[in-house]
């Protein structure tokens, strides 16, 4: 058993986590779903080169996250996360003054390279790093700070659009990485120290390298990852069309999609209490067949699209979970970091894609086509979870 001064200075640390995962999200991947419309008012860029950027800045974090993850396996995840502070400040910054849509891209590029090191699987990483095998309630307990993170930068984001504008929103979030994220990090998140003998002797594994079932269970949980990066982003991007599309008022859309938030705090606080006790491949397959059984009722419309989002989002919730801790469960803590930074890169590159990939299906097939292909992709990963269960 932990001594209790070591448990309250795993809790500290979460927390420092925690506060930094909702400021990183609220800055990056949520910061066009408010400011978005303000800025195409205000400049006349097309909506669709504003919001362009976040692809761009996703195709750039999948990129970069097996470097980010093998820097967090040598190094510990400290300097990269306040690495991810500075950078994203700088490019928050970018964007609060960028006089043309290329500038304004070219600052997302930068936001790309923060969010790939400082989202969740880069924190995924540090916690692997600093507790090794016993990281898994650390990393359950970070996502639940980390549901809150639209929460607190939607309405963050619209008071401060409508007091100092988009411009001076994008420099207040990048006031908060200096005065906030960054002293977090370098005051609260500790360095793990010189590895363990055995680490340092290992040579650390490249995914074509891993054989038999390890890399069979690799090659599984990237394409969990790529189905499950897509799908999330298909519905946040295009929830409200689909929901128009099933004759339900724009308003009322809102309202449903509302319930997505709360339900994966919900699904997460329900994981917590389970206190690690079953394999988190259990948590895996509850969350791809959550997610698969809330699209396919969605895409019932009304009467169900309340319990269609509410089991949706539950599942979104744990999934969270389960990207970190699959992979800790499968691999061990042995360069758990380096692995993970491999196995972030489909799921962000799909995410970047999804957006373009959604627009074409409905602008070619309509609502029933995009239907049809999250039902598929969701169907699809409940049976790659189920593979992973074969050869764990």
């Amino acid at each position: 058993m932990r001594p209790p001064a070591a448990g309250s200075r795993r809790l500290v640390v979460v927390g420092a986590l925690g506060i930094f995962e909702i400021l990183s999200w609220g800055s990056s991947f949520y910061l066009l779903s408010v400011l978005a419309a303000p800025i195409a008012a205000e400049t006349g860029w097309p909506l669709a080169g504003i919001v362009g950027g976040l692809s761009a800045g996703l195709l750039v974090a999948g990129l970069a996250s097996p470097r980010i993850g093998a820097l967090i396996d040598r190094r510990g995840g400290r300097p990269v996360l306040a690495f991810s502070a500075l950078v994203m400040a700088l490019g928050l910054t970018i964007l609060s003054l960028a006089p043309s849509l290329p500038v304004f891209l070219a600052g997302w590029l930068l936001l790309g390279l923060g969010m790939g090191s400082g989202l969740y699987d880069p924190a995924f990483a540090t916690l692997g790093r600093l507790y090794g095998a016993e990281a898994r309630p650390a990393i359950t307990a970070l996502t639940l700070w980390g549901g809150f993170a639209s929460t607190v930068s939607w309405p963050l984001s619209a008071l401060l659009v409508e007091q100092v504008g988009w411009r001076g929103t994008c420099l207040a979030y990048a006031s908060l990485q200096l005065c906030v994220s960054l002293p977090l990090v370098l005051g609260l998140v500790p360095s793990p120290g010189p590895p363990p003998a055995r680490f340092a002797t290992a040579r650390p594994p490249a995914a074509a390298a891993l054989a038999g079932r390890e890399r069979r269970a690799f090659l599984l949980m990237a394409g969990v990852l790529t189905l499950g990066g897509t799908v999330m982003t298909l519905v946040s991007v295009h929830l409200v069309t689909l929901l128009q599309a099933r004759g339900v008022p724009l308003a009322s859309a809102v309202t449903y999609g509302a319930l997505i938030g709360p339900s994966q705090v919900a699904a997460r606080i329900v994981e917590m209490a389970g206190r690690g006790r079953h394999h988190p491949l259990w948590t895996l397959t509850a969350a791809m067949s959550l997610v698969a059984l809330g699209i396919l009722l969605l895409a019932d419309g009304l009467p169900v699209v309340g319990l269609a989002l509410v089991l949706y989002g539950g599942g979104n919730g744990i999934y969270s979970i389960a990207r970190g801790t699959v992979p800790l469960a499968l691999f061990g803590p042995e360069h758990y970091a380096l692995l993970i930074g491999r196995l972030a890169r489909p799921g962000l590159l799909a995410q970047a894609l999804a957006p373009l990939i959604g627009a074409f299906v409905l602008t070619s097939g309509g609502a029933d086509a995009l239907f049809v292909l999250l039902a598929a992709l969701a169907l699809a990963n409940v049976g790659l979870a189920g593979a992973l269960w074969r050869v764990r």
